[in-house]
């Protein structure tokens, strides 16, 4: 097991430091706690095999999106049925004339 600040953790993840501390008071994340030079300093336990955020493959931004035009259009045509709901609920209720 290796040890990091939760400065270095939380810069090495790509996360906020109040999340690492969130995570770190909840138990998600083994940490101990290291008295040096009179003051307390909390470390993240973590495993050496453990996949680092920088090494991990990147995905391809120029690649296409498979079936984000099947997504889109059904996203939209819930979005119709959902203001025609809407509309017939306020005529019901005597808003909309």
């Amino acid at each position: 097991m290796q040890r990091m600040t939760l400065k270095k953790y939380a810069a090495t993840h790509k996360m906020s430091l109040f999340n690492v501390v969130k995570m770190v008071k909840s138990k998600e994340l083994p940490s101990e706690t290291v008295e040096e030079n009179g003051k307390e300093v909390t470390y993240v336990l973590v495993d050496e095999h453990e996949q680092d955020v920088r090494t991990a493959p990147k995905v391809q931004k120029d690649a296409p999106n498979v079936g984000t035009e099947e997504r889109i259009s059904v996203l939209e045509n819930e979005v119709a049925r959902l203001r025609r709901e809407l509309d017939s609920l306020k005529i019901s209720m005597g808003l909309k004339a």
